[in-house]
């Protein structure tokens, strides 16, 4: 890494999330405890990770196996589809805990709206409800349209402190990151990368050459001088460490304007209102 410590961003609460974390979408049970604790030894604070994704139990031991404390390091898990119903999600998010061996989540996020079954709203009051509890020191969602968002802005009492959507050069999502700017919500960005398809991009490649980076270090560059917070997921140590070197070096403001033009409305994961999966 550079040396440099990764900035925090502040939610709408108050409560600060390190701009950028390890991602564990599609880490395998027997691989997450190692790559958890070797992301926090490089330096990460943040680790995301869902119950859908079946290796909270792992994540949580990473963590305790990274001798890091507990309290530095800003754990985020999602809920499940298949548990909207408000006592379903009170249940999961109890599993949850369980799972990741600690007595609280720093964010818990609602992982799709599902609207063709039309029970966000009563999912988010049973988020409201633990997050008045303090076993979440914030709540969000996640994969959230605007429609989404003005539901439960209107129907709940908390504004989600989070909307963790898929943002990349190929898929920037102006019309979502407006919105949840307006509300005080971050946009956190899943796939930042666009699960690779954008490392060929030859402006991509062109400026990362030019600052002597790869083009996933200009790309993740890119992500935080917009203000998203990201995590990059890697299960290779070597890139771990190369994904927080981001800290070094400032790409410009016709470098950042060049990336976003690259804009295609390209998808590389589902369109939120044709999510409808229960049985992830």
């Amino acid at each position: 890494m550079s040396g440099l410590p990764i900035p925090n961003i502040p939610l709408n609460n108050g409560v600060e999330i390190p701009q950028l974390g390890f991602g564990t979408y599609k880490v395998p049970k027997d691989e997450a405890t190692t790559l958890v604790a070797r992301a926090l030894e490089i330096g990460y604070r943040q680790v995301d990770t869902a119950q859908m994704y079946r290796n909270e139990r792992a994540v949580g031991q990473g963590i305790a196996a990274s001798g890091v404390p507990r309290a530095e390091v800003f754990l985020t898990t999602k809920l499940n589809n298949a548990f909207h119903r408000h006592g379903d999600a009170l249940a999961a998010f109890d599993r949850s805990l369980t799972e990741l061996g600690t007595d609280y989540v720093d964010l818990f996020l609602i992982h799709w709206p599902l609207p063709a079954i039309d029970l966000y709203p009563e999912a988010w009051g049973a988020l409201e409800e633990i997050y008045a509890s303090g076993r979440a020191r914030a709540i969000g969602v996640s994969n959230f349209q605007p429609n989404h968002l003005a539901r439960i802005i209107e129907t709940g009492t908390v504004i989600p402190a989070v909307n963790q959507i898929e943002v990349h050069p190929y898929m920037t999502q102006a019309d979502v990151r407006v919105v949840n700017a307006a509300h005080g919500i971050v946009t956190q960005a899943w796939s930042p990368l666009g699960r690779a398809a954008v490392l060929d991009d030859a402006v991509i490649c062109g400026i990362a050459a030019r600052y002597g980076v790869t083009p996933a270090q200009a790309v993740l560059r890119w992500h935080i001088q917009r203000g998203d917070v990201i995590i990059p997921k890697s299960s290779s140590p070597a890139r771990l460490a190369q994904n927080a070197d981001l800290f070094g070096f400032e790409l410009t403001d016709d470098d950042m304007a060049a990336i976003t033009v690259l804009n295609q409305n390209r998808r590389r994961g589902s369109h939120p209102d044709d999510e409808n999966r229960l049985d992830r």
